[in-house]
């Protein structure tokens, strides 16, 4: 049986506002876990919602992170146009922009029947999936989270996609940058996810032109729902 998820595009959105809308309904999800409500397909999504959007330039430092791994101060920040914020998922820096695709899943994982390690593996195989479709050959890497382009060869791996997620009561919140047509110079200013011996790309750059990003978020809709085997509303 399909769970049931609300689907919202929220376009393009500033970090902070969207980092405050996630936390409204992941509040949600936590309270009626917590008073054991159940919804049905009138009243609401059974299992959770998923936010697709797009950020003006933004760096933002998991709990787990170092701050030397942002390579600028606030006057060059101001000069490039970016924000920075220090959040509460795990992992270490990233950055967030246009032509990029991300993606927040607030996920009641009680609901799909999965832990953590199979959520962030579900993530991995919709990206996975659909950036086969576009002929880009990407895998996992045992030691770190995210999908990568040759990640077996040290001197060319390179994340296209960074996850990083939080998770309270299985319930989830944060999520997944998928790189499309992503400004890469942004990367520069950082050590991305905290490596500083990998790369970064995006479709962009493995295809050599521009992508339809509409079409890549209807494949990945299509893909996400598939492997999470739920009904988007």
């Amino acid at each position: 049986m399909s769970k049931t998820v609300n689907y919202q595009d929220l376009g393009s959105v500033d970090y902070k506002k969207a980092w405050e809308y996630q936390e409204k309904l992941f509040n949600i999800l936590l309270e009626n876990k917590s008073r054991q409500v159940k919804t049905t397909p009138e009243s609401g999504p059974d299992a959770g919602y998923l936010l697709f959007c797009e950020h003006p330039h933004v760096y933002t430092l998991g709990k787990s992170g170092t701050e030397h791994n942002l390579l600028i101060d606030p006057a060059f920040l101001e000069r490039i146009g970016a924000d920075y914020y220090r959040i509460d998922r795990g992992g270490d820096i990233t950055y967030h922009g246009p032509g990029q695709i991300v993606g927040y899943p607030i996920f009641d994982l009680e609901a799909f029947g999965i832990g953590i390690r199979q959520y962030i593996f579900n993530i991995e195989e919709g990206i996975i999936r659909t950036l086969s479709e576009y002929g880009i050959e990407t895998a996992r890497m045992p030691s770190a989270s995210g999908v990568w382009i040759d990640p077996g060869n040290p001197s060319s791996a390179r994340k296209i996609c960074a996850i990083g997620v939080r998770a309270s009561r299985h319930v989830t919140m944060h999520g997944f940058a998928f790189n499309v047509n992503t400004d890469l110079s942004y990367f520069s200013h950082i050590n991305p996810c905290g490596f500083t011996d990998k790369g970064v790309t995006s479709m962009e750059k493995e295809l050599g032109a521009a992508m339809d990003v509409d079409e890549v978020r209807e494949s990945l809709k299509r893909n996400l729902t598939s492997v999470f085997e739920m009904e988007l509303r």
